[in-house]
């Protein structure tokens, strides 16, 4: 798998968390992670990095939160929102280049977000810091 691809999957995991309780949440990314056969190696990638990412949403949501103006993470479209998680996560926490994290961003905002998706995004991680 691709970079991207794993993205794309750690991004659908963080979408799929935003409908269900936290005590579901180790259920729902079996079933998850149990319908990919392409994962391999990359599973155990998948699974920690969504984990994780869960597990930091208040300090990620807050950083957010501080750079989306007019904006709060409880009105930005599920899709807008868990990518920008991914990426805020991948800037703040494993320290990738900002460029790189915003760039993914938009290119996965282009595939499953709507129309104006890359542009929210790219203009949010573009101030959070």
């Amino acid at each position: 798998m691709t970079r991207r691809q794993i993205r794309e999957e750690i991004f659908k995991m963080i979408f799929q968390s935003e409908f269900h309780d936290a005590d579901e949440m180790p259920k729902q990314m079996e079933n998850f992670l149990g319908e990919k056969s392409n994962l391999g190696a990359n599973r155990e990638e998948i699974e920690k990095k969504s984990n994780d990412i869960i597990a930091h949403k208040t300090e990620i949501d807050e950083a957010i939160n501080a750079a989306a103006e007019k904006w709060s993470t409880d009105r930005m479209s599920k899709v807008d929102l868990s990518i920008i998680r991914l990426a805020t996560y991948e800037m703040k926490y494993e320290e990738l280049s900002p460029a790189i994290a915003i760039n993914e961003a938009v290119e996965i905002a282009k595939k499953y977000g709507s129309d104006n998706s890359a542009s929210f995004v790219n203009g949010v991680l573009a101030k959070v810091k």
